[in-house]
């Protein structure tokens, strides 16, 4: 049996006559290319360039929803808003609920719940609800109120697992302390295809060009991971110099405390140019060493 695991992601639903032209101009990707049948990366940023979220943007039932952990929802529910007044268009936070499916036969399992994706495509209706195809073996089930969850997918009452998948997958997700710092860029969105550089002007476009073409970037997102016989939670991650010399290296934007295999297991925004060979701890604490993993993608720009 296929494992569930219900996410703790929100959505906001953005409807109304000026609902494309609206997002279209608040987000780094390109909305006219969202379809029914795909779900694409996008980041929301401050006129300053510096992410409120990083999401995923999709289309249902002649709407379009952004997907991505409550911090982010809350931070562009709340930026949408303030200039959202002006167009005809309603932003709000969806009753949808979020289910995270993981199994190693997800052909079978597709057609076992009547989804169908084509070779190009990754997302499709299922029900009044949303089916995205993240790879080879993870689902993402986005259920209507008042659908239920199919008897077949037994829920797990713990998501760390569907979460550490991410983690490995280089998935951007921004927690309290980093919402409003890093610009588009340092959680690799240009990687993911999460930003558009010929569609014109949106909210913070500028910065984000300008760290395309003028070389200006000199952070990344890393997979980082290491043993820890009890959970931990960092915000920031040190690098190790000499022996006992360390320097404040970046800050932790997502991270996963593994129970059973004591493993922690982290995205950080770190320097650009790190060696995979770095060194790397939690601030202040000795008892625990970090190492990178190698990224499932280039970072180059696209």
């Amino acid at each position: 049996m296929a494992k569930a695991y219900q996410l703790p992601y929100k959505l906001l639903s953005i409807s109304g006559a000026d609902k494309l032209s609206y997002l279209h101009g608040q987000v780094t990707q390109d909305i006219n290319l969202v379809k029914d049948t795909n779900f694409l990366w996008t980041g929301h940023c401050s006129p300053k360039g510096k992410l409120w979220s990083a999401m995923r943007v999709f289309a249902l039932n002649e709407n379009y929803f952004l997907l991505g952990s409550p911090q982010e929802a809350e931070a562009s529910h709340r930026e949408l808003n303030k200039y959202g007044v002006f167009a005809k268009v309603d932003i709000a936070m969806s009753n949808h609920h979020c289910f995270g499916v993981l199994t190693d036969t997800l052909d079978d399992l597709c057609t076992s719940l009547g989804i169908q994706f084509n070779d190009e495509d990754n997302a499709c209706n299922f029900g009044d609800g949303k089916a995205l195809k993240l790879d080879g073996k993870r689902l993402i089930l986005i259920l209507a109120a008042n659908q239920k969850l199919p008897e077949m997918l037994e829920v797990e009452p713990d998501a760390s697992q569907f979460e550490i998948n991410g983690i490995l997958a280089g998935e951007p997700q921004l927690n309290d302390n980093v919402i409003d710092e890093f610009v588009p860029q340092m959680v690799n969105l240009q990687a993911l295809n999460g930003i558009s550089f010929k569609k014109g002007c949106y909210t913070g476009q500028e910065t984000v060009a300008r760290m395309r073409y003028l070389g200006k970037n000199k952070r990344a997102m890393f997979i980082v991971h290491g043993e820890s016989k009890a959970p931990i939670q960092i915000q920031d991650i040190e690098m190790q110099l000499e022996q006992d010399n360390w320097r404040r290296a970046g800050k932790v934007v997502h991270q996963v405390y593994d129970t059973q295999a004591q493993i922690y297991y982290a995205l950080a925004v770190l320097p650009n140019d790190l060696q995979q060979s770095a060194v790397l701890r939690p601030k202040d604490n000795d008892s625990v060493r970090l190492h990178i993993k190698a990224l499932p993608y280039s970072i180059e720009d696209k």
